[in-house]
């Protein structure tokens, strides 16, 4: 990620004032959210848990265990942990790479699938709530914003 430049004035910090409280907001309804979604996820899954399985379901799965601590941005050991209790539970298979012995794939079993389609299940009152509090254009409205900031956030991550 490019160093960001050091503000030259008042005026400037002033400038940057309505981002910070930006992503203020966007850590705090992440925090939120995250919590009351990790409280009814079903199997005792936890929210990294739940991540994977969206991503595998989202992006594909038959990546590598590095791979998918860099798109999670997490260390191999924390990912590693993460699908030993996947694997455990049936929801990824991991194999050894064809092409290569020495590295591993993670697979999405039938059951993970189930798993990650029973938790947006389970999340239904949540979002049936949401919903209520927050009409559907204003979803709409702000929808590609967030879009954008994930596609420059992800683009400068600086791996």
């Amino acid at each position: 990620m490019p160093k960001p430049k050091a503000p030259a004035s008042e005026h400037e910090i002033a400038d940057e004032a309505p981002y910070f409280r930006f992503f203020n907001e966007i850590g705090i309804i992440d925090q939120l959210a995250g919590t009351a979604f990790e409280r009814v996820l079903p199997h005792g899954l936890t929210r990294a848990q739940f991540t994977v399985l969206n991503h595998c379901v989202r992006l594909g799965d038959n990546k590598t265990p590095g791979q998918l601590a860099s798109a999670f941005q997490v260390t191999r050991a924390t990912l590693t942990s993460t699908l030993a209790r996947l694997e455990a539970k049936g929801f990824v298979a991991i194999v050894s790479d064809p092409d290569d012995g020495r590295s591993k794939r993670v697979l999405l079993t039938k059951q993970g699938r189930a798993a990650r389609e029973a938790s947006i299940r389970a999340a239904s009152p949540l979002l049936a709530g949401a919903q209520a509090a927050l009409p559907r254009s204003d979803v709409m409205r702000v929808l590609p914003t967030l879009q954008k900031l994930r596609k420059w956030l992800d683009e400068n991550r600086g791996d």
